[in-house]
């Protein structure tokens, strides 16, 4: 938790290996992570889900296929990457929503097809940046309801970077930084 440009986004990309630490160690699944000979785009497509704070959506692609772009990189067959997609859409709500493109859903609606996407590689950790900015106060309560659902089924941990007290409630653990330091765990 933090202020906006506090540097949360920043340390998620870091631990998430989008971004290269300028000091220290990232280690993930008792693993310590070498940025320069390690293979990132496997490491994240293995073991880290993300859920961005404006959806990332292929915008001509529907749900499915959307949530099934993930598990087409990590090389899952065609038509299991649909079953399964499917069943991660229909386990976040969205049966009805399918075949749609994001262009014909709601906030909410892709939002639910971001975590859908980011749970598609059964991820030991999902980054979720900012997951209720773009929703209103039903829908966060609905998208927290949710986290603790998949959190539970899937054993995942989910780490929320968000400016939203509100939502500290729903944590195990609350991190809160300031101007790119951490002041408190």
């Amino acid at each position: 938790m933090g202020d906006s440009g506090c540097g949360k986004t920043t340390l998620i990309s870091v631990l998430g290996c989008i971004l290269t630490p300028s000091e220290g160690d990232v280690w993930i699944d008792g693993e310590q992570i070498d940025y320069e000979n390690h293979d990132l785009s496997q490491l994240r497509s293995e073991k880290i889900g993300f859920v961005f704070q404006l959806f990332n959506l292929i915008p001509y692609l529907t749900a499915v296929e959307n949530v099934m772009v993930a598990m087409d990189i990590a090389g899952m067959k065609s038509n299991e990457a649909e079953k399964r997609a499917a069943e991660l859409l229909t386990q976040v709500g969205l049966e009805q929503r399918l075949h749609h493109r994001p262009a014909q859903l709601s906030g909410g609606e892709k939002q639910r097809v971001s975590f859908a996407r980011a749970l598609a590689n059964t991820p030991k950790i999902i980054f979720a940046d900012e997951p209720t900015a773009n929703l209103d106060s039903r829908q966060s309560a609905n998208l927290m309801n949710l986290v603790r659902e998949l959190r539970q089924e899937h054993q995942t941990t989910i780490a929320i970077v968000t400016h939203h007290e509100g939502l500290k409630k729903d944590a195990d653990r609350v991190i809160q930084m300031k101007d790119g330091q951490i002041v408190s765990v």
